[in-house]
């Protein structure tokens, strides 16, 4: 059975909020204030470090694939906008004013990889891939919470 947009949204609005509180967590975790080389060689001997590291890499993963592929589709259907490939769909939200740069959420999304697989070969593509994802993760809540609030503000959700 097909949820209706309405409870699709409400029900995505609320694990986009948990993954957004987690996420940030996380963040703080790791990025006190910088993830640096050094931190990255270590990450070996400290596994507690590295298990808050994989937290946020994970968390990130998880929070950009809920707004890009669930909460962004959903939205653009309850606006009766056509759904399409997710650049089409990226370049509809960037039109409606909830993502600042179609060209900033790419660039995000492909840290995934380096975060998550290249690491292991290169500790510097890790440490670069983990500092821009840090600044990345403003464009990830913007974008989540520009949504969310317009979902309000049309009466799509409960305030």
């Amino acid at each position: 059975m097909i949820k209706a947009p309405s409870v699709r949204l409400e029900f995505l609005v609320r694990v986009i909020r948990k993954e957004i509180e987690h996420l940030l967590f996380a963040q703080k975790c790791v990025f006190l204030p910088c993830f640096t080389l050094d931190d990255a060689l270590l990450l070996e001997q400290n596994p507690e470090f590295a298990m808050k590291v994989e937290a946020f890499s994970s968390r990130f993963a998880r929070l950009q694939d809920t707004v890009g592929d669930k909460l962004l589709p959903v939205w653009l259907e309850a606006l009766n906008e056509r759904i399409g490939p997710a650049i089409d769909n990226f370049n509809k939200a960037e039109k409606l004013g909830v993502l600042s740069s179609v060209d900033d959420w790419l660039m995000v999304r492909g840290l995934r990889n380096q975060m998550v697989h290249e690491y292991i070969e290169s500790l510097e593509t890790l440490t670069d891939a983990l500092n821009q994802a840090n600044i990345g993760v403003e464009l990830l809540v913007s974008c989540a919470n520009a949504i969310i609030d317009d979902c309000q503000k049309r009466g799509f959700i409960a305030s």
